[in-house]
């Protein structure tokens, strides 16, 4: 980048309510690599917060984008057509088995959000909005209302929008009565005598907050993001999708963050066989830049009248043209399968690593989407948070250059999101200075 703009400016112009994991001054980056302006490499295990699945400027995603730049930046699509949009459109419509399907493309994982629950509404002529408890669908006003994973998202910002109920997320780990071992059989996520309890919860939210001719959706992440990682065991979609289609309520699929492979799978509700009415998705779509939408059943998306929903640069040409390259990328280098691999190298590295480790309570994950969850040792029922933990795990990996995020109501997780095109080697770097971060946070064994 050129300097003669002159003095690059402090951090201190960036508003403080940005949160910050790091303190990385970045110049460039390439595949799951950060370059700062030192020359210092950086392994991100963060990407970009899910978001750069095919790696930092792929060369085919960054020659789509230069390429499109240079003929059209902007094609609003209330009067244009553009190439670019038409083909995402119609590739995205056959992502999904089943349909047929349509689309409508957005900005950000909130607005598609948004979309996807004024679909709900408009198409059943039902208000109420069903989530589950530690989902995080986003920001802005309405999908604060949805979201439970942490309270800093929406506390002190009452009033929110109304006639939006929660329920209980089933967790193997936090299960009420006690832990429950997630691997059975093979099937991710699947659990033993699940103590879950969340049908009975789902059943009491019905008699107590909401009866179900008034409920026009459910909105759940396959696995929680924000709220911890958290893999629910393997019969809760399809249970819930049975559930759902006996009671006339929509089945909306958040896929923000568990979407384009980042579970080893295209989408994770595959992994479940699981047939949603609108699926979310934005962050691994384009590739860095903004593009989100829904996918939804045909008929749901005709229920819509020219001008019910829009927005100025929802299906902008450029990020459309992002897309393209990141779906042509994903397929030709085989980033599900790897991201599969890749993920059970980690997990089996982690768990080796955790063993005899009192502060790590958990390790869980689906493919590159991975947790470790830490505890208090001898506290309470050994599942009492720790985020001071946490803090000091991630500061001794960013001393390594290892970028980590924190997760969880609490802030007790740490999620490890490698770019889809991370080696076996990088994975193996990241372990090793794991194992060296924790133990010179104090997390040892005992």
């Amino acid at each position: 980048m050129s300097n003669d703009r002159g003095p690059i400016p402090p951090h201190s112009v960036i508003s403080s309510v940005w949160g910050r994991a790091a303190n990385v001054d970045v110049e460039r980056g390439e595949g799951s690599w950060l370059i700062d302006r030192s020359g210092e490499r950086w392994l991100d295990y963060t990407s970009g917060i899910g978001v750069v699945n095919t790696g930092h400027a792929h060369p085919k995603v960054a020659a789509a984008i230069a390429e499109q730049a240079a003929k059209l930046i902007h094609g609003q699509q209330n009067i244009v057509f553009h190439e670019p949009g038409l083909r995402l459109h119609e590739r995205l419509s056959t992502v999904l088995d089943g349909g047929p399907w349509g689309v409508f493309l957005s900005n950000s994982g909130s607005e598609a959000v948004e979309a996807a629950v004024k679909l709900a509404r408009r198409a059943t002529k039902r208000r109420v909005i069903l989530t589950f408890r530690g989902g995080y669908h986003g920001r802005t006003a309405q999908t604060m209302a949805l979201t439970t994973a942490k309270n800093v998202y929406r506390g002190h910002f009452e009033p929110l929008p109304g006639s939006v109920y929660s329920t209980a997320f089933p967790s193997c780990f936090r299960a009420p009565v006690e832990a429950r071992d997630p691997a059975v059989a093979g099937a991710p996520g699947a659990c033993a005598g699940c103590s879950c309890r969340w049908e009975e919860e789902w059943d009491l939210t019905l008699h107590t907050l909401a009866s179900a001719e008034d409920v026009a959706a459910v909105i759940v992440e396959p696995i929680l993001g924000e709220g911890g990682y958290v893999v629910p065991p393997a019969g809760f979609l399809p249970r819930l999708r049975e559930l759902t289609r006996e009671l006339g309520i929509l089945l909306i699929a958040d896929e923000v963050q568990t979407g384009y492979g980042r579970t080893g799978k295209m989408f994770a509700v595959q992994h479940q066989n699981v047939e949603p009415d609108i699926l979310v998705m934005a962050k691994g779509i384009a590739s860095g830049l903004p593009l989100s939408g829904i996918i939804a059943r045909k008929e749901l998306l005709d229920t819509w009248e020219p001008g019910t929903h829009g927005g100025t640069y929802g299906g902008n040409v450029v990020a459309c043209a992002a897309a393209l390259a990141t779906l042509d990328v994903i397929e030709e280098e085989g980033l599900v399968a790897n991201a599969a691999a890749r993920g059970t190298q980690m997990i089996d590295g982690l768990r080796k690593i955790a063993a005899g480790r009192a502060s790590i309570g958990d390790v869980r994950g689906l493919g590159l989407m991975i947790a470790l969850e830490f505890v208090q040792p001898g506290a309470g029922d050994g599942r009492v948070p720790d985020p001071a933990a946490v803090k000091r795990v991630i500061a001794e990996a960013n001393k390594r250059k290892l970028l980590l995020l924190s997760a969880g109501s609490y802030t007790q997780v740490i999620r490890i999101i490698p770019p889809l095109v991370t080696t076996a080697a990088e994975i193996d770097l990241a372990l090793k200075i794991l194992e060296e971060s924790l133990d010179a946070a104090g997390v040892t064994r005992s």
